[in-house]
């Protein structure tokens, strides 16, 4: 059945913040195979003008996915869960993550539509620092794969 329309421009409400650590930012990097130092060196960071260590590029993924998770857990919506697929992931950067970041997300849909069966959402995750200012939009498009005929 098709999703409901009337929730594309929902917005939910911000995420507790998320306190980002150099040791995850190393883990991080470490798991997706970046060895650029900025990521691990706080000095290699300061030689490029940044007060601490940052973070890869997909970090964010981590807390913006986390976030959309309110989205595809509300019960009003009605989306499968079990039949959802993540689709795709693209982020544009006012600046990058950095060691000591206090982050939120908050989450709107974007776009809802249905293509062979399939339900497919697009999730806009805007994330803050604790001052209010913008740090990355990410979206996320969801696919929640349709049944299969028996």
């Amino acid at each position: 059945m098709a999703l409901d329309q009337s929730f594309v421009g929902r917005t939910y409400p911000p995420t507790a913040p998320y306190e980002v650590g150099r040791e995850k930012i190393r883990e991080f990097a470490e798991a997706v195979g970046d060895t650029n130092p900025a990521y691990v060196d706080r000095e290699a960071a300061q030689a490029l003008g940044h007060a601490d260590v940052i973070a890869p590029p997909t970090f964010v993924f981590a807390i913006t996915f986390k976030a959309a998770g309110e989205v595809v857990h509300d019960p009003e919506l009605g989306l499968d869960y079990s039949r959802v697929v993540h689709g795709d992931q693209k982020f544009a950067y006012t600046r990058p993550v950095r060691a000591g970041d206090r982050l939120s997300v908050t989450s709107t849909i974007e776009g809802i539509k249905s293509l062979a069966g399939n339900d497919i959402v697009d999730v806009r995750g805007e994330v803050h620092d604790e001052a209010g200012e913008h740090v990355v939009t990410a979206w996320t498009k969801l696919v929640s794969r349709a049944a299969e005929e028996a």
